[in-house]
């Protein structure tokens, strides 16, 4: 493609910058966008009842007419976990990545409902797809942690941007696919203009392991354990999975798997050959009686500790078809993701106290990271020699480390900059620089994957968490008095305030404000009618009442306050109804006090269009 200098090229991560997760990335040159993966992240421990983090697509939503196509990298969830969510609110055209990401995304799309709102189509290493005017993306072979992973070269009217995905550099893959060192020095002697680079083990030295090297130590493991074998991984590390399923067959073990994901990614995997086993191998749960315990391997998901894992609820005991049994073996081939430490280290506990001997941690040698560390990143950049360089991928230490690193390689200070999220990077020729901003943050989905949980939700589930509920109903008549006690409800909250003597307060408080502030809530109409704005007064009692919890309870309770009002088909006198500015002193004839508070006139039939029941969560 000709170079013009006239124009730049903006780059804008939507996600992926200081965190680890949810990578995201526009492409935008001649009013064209082109899409670089859509992942998501898990929530933190503060994010309650919400599954899935993804990034603000804001931006994406104001300028989706602009949007021509998108590239996936490779098939891990948080590079293509967000594509279905994004497709409810976008259009993307057509989607071109691996066969074994497609293919685990198309599952996802049919499940979310959106298949037909793209286009999937593969590709192979060194294909070539142009995706609008602007855009010719070519696929380059790398490895990874996950099979069928690819660095892309993205050619564009200013020159080569190469974006390595997520990579390592493995001189001996579990499925002979070899990182095609050739094509990306080719680049580089004609000239990268920008390298986007993995970060995320920018602080480690050397050179990440071989995934080939994790197999003598898993042969061991296996060759000691003398009843039933229980192993877990991540689902997608494929190639991981694959070695598992080799050793079992060597150790004359049977294998049932446990956890959708899991299953969902073996039988893709299998049906593209990048895992290779006979049907015989695998035994449903049910069938395993039928074998001795040194005779049986149970592959599950739950690495990570999830609450909903398999391997936790075993380790939970909550799970129906398999309990833990003294002699088992249960063996982590995984490291704890940042912020799932405590998770895990809970499950392992609980597994050896039900008698399991459980293999864990970096001095067993059963796993190995799949990113690259400085000497695959030196290795990076001395093949591509790129003039400019953005480090992407990683938390903020990481980034720094990573663009030092660079320096070392012979790029200079003043041709990188490090970025966050939402920001615009303009590159031209002769130029890169951070010209703006988007918007960029979070947006947060729960388990009904029916739409975005707002930060106001957010807010009021962390007030539940931390300080409790306190509801408060009331009854009120068209003369402004109480028709019967306020009932009070404390959940979860510490305090040594007795409900009765909140009730007696809440009262108090209701029927001051109504003594003393009812005609600021009285209408006059035609012919001398009146009516009372019901949802004024319920919003000041709320702000009398928070004011009495604060006070009470010395601590900020979500307050839920309940305010029945009569029915104006029903308690409407038929007579022209005038309403005294205050009422009158509260007396009580013979034939009232003979009432019980149940007995008073609280209307529940369809309430009018004004006098209608209200409901409110006030926080």
């Amino acid at each position: 493609m000709s170079q013009n200098n006239s124009q730049a090229l903006k780059i804008i991560p939507l996600g992926g910058l200081h965190e680890i997760g949810k990578n995201t990335c526009v492409f935008e040159i001649n009013d064209e966008i082109l899409l670089l993966d859509a992942g998501l992240a898990f929530p933190t421990d503060g994010m309650h009842g919400v599954n899935i983090v993804l990034p603000d697509m804001t931006y994406l939503r104001e300028n989706r007419h602009k949007i021509k196509g998108m590239i996936v990298t490779h098939g891990h969830e948080d590079h293509i976990g967000g594509i279905a969510f994004h497709l409810k609110q976008i259009d993307i055209p057509v989607i071109y990545g691996p066969r074994l990401a497609l293919a685990l995304l198309e599952g996802k799309l049919q499940e979310a409902g959106v298949a037909n709102q793209t286009e999937l189509r593969t590709v192979r290493p060194r294909d070539m797809v142009r995706i609008g005017k602007s855009f010719l993306v070519e696929y380059i072979r790398n490895t990874h942690s996950m099979a069928d992973s690819f660095t892309v070269a993205i050619h564009t009217p200013l020159g080569v941007v190469i974006h390595t995905g997520d990579f390592k550099v493995d001189y001996t893959p579990v499925d002979g696919e070899h990182f095609d060192f050739q094509r990306l020095a080719e680049h580089g002697e004609k000239g990268v203009l920008c390298l986007m680079s993995d970060s995320t083990n920018s602080e480690v030295p050397g050179a990440t392991p071989s995934e080939r090297s994790v197999f003598p130590n898993l042969d061991r493991v296996f060759g000691q354990a003398e009843g039933r074998l229980l192993v877990t991984t991540f689902a997608s590390s494929v190639h991981r999975v694959n070695m598992i399923l080799e050793l079992a067959k060597k150790h004359k073990r049977v294998v049932s798997v446990v956890g959708r994901s899991m299953l969902n990614v073996i039988a893709h995997a299998r049906n593209l050959g990048y895992v290779k086993c006979e049907d015989d191998l695998f035994v449903p749960l049910k069938g395993l009686n039928k074998y001795p315990d040194e005779n049986v391997l149970i592959l599950t998901t739950g690495s990570q500790g999830e609450p909903m894992a398999a391997l936790t609820r075993i380790a939970n005991q909550e799970h129906r078809q398999v309990k833990i049994r003294t002699g088992d073996t249960v063996v982590f081939s995984a490291n704890p993701i940042p912020g799932n430490t405590i998770a895990v280290v809970n499950t392992i506990d609980k597994l050896m106290i039900q008698g399991a001997k459980v293999v864990y941690g970096k001095g067993e040698g059963i796993h190995v990271s799949g990113h690259g560390a400085q000497e695959d990143q030196k290795l990076m950049l001395a093949l591509t020699r790129p003039k400019f360089f953005l480090p992407v991928h990683g938390e903020h230490r990481m980034l720094v480390k990573h663009s030092k690193t660079a320096q070392s390689m012979g790029v200079p200070a003043e041709n990188m900059v490090i970025i966050n999220n939402g920001d615009i990077v303009e590159l031209t020729t002769d130029s890169l620089q951070v010209a703006g901003k988007v918007p960029s943050g979070i947006e947060l989905v729960d388990a009904s994957r029916s739409g975005v949980v707002h930060q106001r939700v957010l807010e009021d589930r962390q007030q539940l968490a931390e300080d409790g509920m306190v509801t408060v109903a009331a009854a009120i008549g068209w003369d402004g008095k109480l028709l019967a006690r306020p009932e009070i409800h404390i959940r979860g909250v510490v305090s040594t305030a007795e409900p009765s003597r909140l009730e007696d307060l809440a009262r108090d408080t209701i029927q001051s404000l109504l003594s003393d502030r009812w005609s600021n809530f009285i209408h006059t109409f035609e012919k001398n009618e009146t009516d009372v704005d019901w949802t004024k007064l319920q919003a000041q009692i709320e702000v009398e009442l928070r004011r009495l919890l604060r006070r009470e309870m010395r601590s900020n309770p979500m307050l839920v306050f309940l305010m029945q009002t009569p029915v104006e088909e029903e308690a409407k006198p038929k007579a022209k109804r005038t309403v005294a500015k205050k009422p009158e002193p509260e007396t009580k004839t013979k034939t009232e006090e003979a009432k019980t508070p149940a007995q008073q006139p609280i209307k529940t039939s369809t309430p009018s269009r004004r006098q209608r029941s209200t409901a409110k969560v006030a926080s």
